[in-house]
């Protein structure tokens, strides 16, 4: 994903471009959390899909640099935008990931190596992949599988969008 970079210009959110869908091409509600570090830098974004009507997420979108914690998982352990999607459900069942496959996705000009993460609660559908930049993007849905038809929706959001005001 060529296209993507880091940003030169610190902003009030995330130094790096965040991967995700236009939240105005969908309906619903969004949410976007930010996972700051003690010294002030963003260490994460995960964007929360509510295509439910207020029923729940449908999908957890994150974007995790080089170097965030949230990135550290141990084998076998669900990545964390799942478990922001469990914690959405108020879902507690323990989940863990039964294994894992390599597959490999066109997007544009571009090819990327997917991981698709089979996990123990078979109604959640996750996929992985490294950028160009470094930045690990997760995908986590709900009830619906992930196609790759996805990958082609997703784009750089606007640095606005994540600045406090």
């Amino acid at each position: 994903m060529s296209f993507l970079r880091r940003r030169a210009a610190t902003p009030a959110g995330p130094d790096f471009d965040v991967l995700a869908m236009d939240p105005g091409d969908w309906p619903g509600n969004l949410g976007a959390g930010l996972l700051p570090a003690p010294d002030g830098t963003c260490q994460g974004v995960f964007l929360r899909y509510d295509l439910f009507g207020g029923r729940g997420p449908a999908m957890v979108i994150g974007n995790l640099p080089e170097g965030s914690p949230a990135r550290e998982v141990a084998e076998g352990e669900i990545p964390f935008e799942v478990a922001q999607l469990l914690i959405a459900l108020e879902n507690d069942e323990e989940v863990t990931v039964t294994d894992v496959e390599d597959v490999p996705v066109m997007q544009g000009d571009n090819l990327l190596i997917v991981r698709r993460l089979k996990l123990s609660e078979t109604r959640i559908s996750c996929v992985q992949f490294d950028r160009s930049d470094g930045v690990l993007v997760t995908i986590a849905s709900w009830d619906r599988p992930i196609t790759d038809d996805l990958y082609a929706l997703l784009k750089p959001l606007p640095a606005e969008l994540f600045q406090q005001g």
